[in-house]
């Protein structure tokens, strides 16, 4: 289980101390709502590694999170607009997820199996800049699959996306959750992703998590 107990952080100059406390289990979906400046992104960057707290504990299981640097958290990020490389085919794409000391033959073979279980066995000789929005976005769950780290943050990944390509990402990122038994944590301002998605919900109202 992802544990925040107690964890706070006051960004310089601001007057607002946030407070979060808040339980995510693996294969399942935890959502963040509130308005724009609520503290949202704040969150995710507390959980990963981005900002330090001042106090309270983060843990994965028994693993304390809150010493670690960002590059050493069991953390993947996807965010609203895809993180690819656009000169880069797909198969090039995913592979930077991959760790350095994999032999070529066993990376071409995860490569394949990653865009397979994404839904785009086909399209690794692709450059990203030729790939839908909704194709980028496959691309990066793929390349998260090969980083293998057990929690992923969402951060507004289906706003750019047409009606049809959202429920489809939406439905590939809750199987995918499950059957990695992943820590999700999706912050949205779109209800319909979190009603869809969420088992368990909560908003940030002046600065402190509140279960929904």
């Amino acid at each position: 289980m992802l544990k925040l107990d107690a964890i706070a952080y006051a960004h310089p100059g601001s007057g607002l101390t946030y407070r979060f406390d808040m339980e995510a289990l693996p294969g399942q979906i935890t959502a963040v709502t509130g308005p724009s400046g609520s503290g949202k992104s704040t969150l995710l960057d507390l959980i990963a590694g981005f900002l330090k707290p001042t106090s309270g504990r983060m843990t994965l299981d028994s693993l304390d999170l809150v010493p670690l640097a960002p590059e050493a958290r069991p953390v993947s990020l996807l965010f609203q607009s895809e993180t690819l490389f656009e000169h880069l085919t797909a198969e090039r794409n995913v592979a930077l997820g991959l760790p350095r000391d994999v032999p070529r033959g066993e990376a071409a073979r995860r490569i394949v199996d990653a865009l397979a279980e994404v839904g785009l066995p086909r399209i690794g000789p692709q450059r990203a800049s030729t790939l839908s929005g909704g194709q980028k976005q496959r691309v990066a769950l793929a390349r998260t699959l090969l980083r293998g780290r057990p929690i992923l943050l969402l951060d507004e990944p289906f706003s750019a996306l047409d009606d049809d390509t959202r429920v489809t990402t939406r439905t590939l990122v809750r199987a995918l959750t499950v059957a990695h038994g992943w820590h999700t944590v999706l912050v949205s301002h779109h209800l319909d992703d979190v009603a869809a998605l969420a088992s368990r919900t909560y908003r940030i109202e002046g600065g402190k998590l509140v279960e929904a």
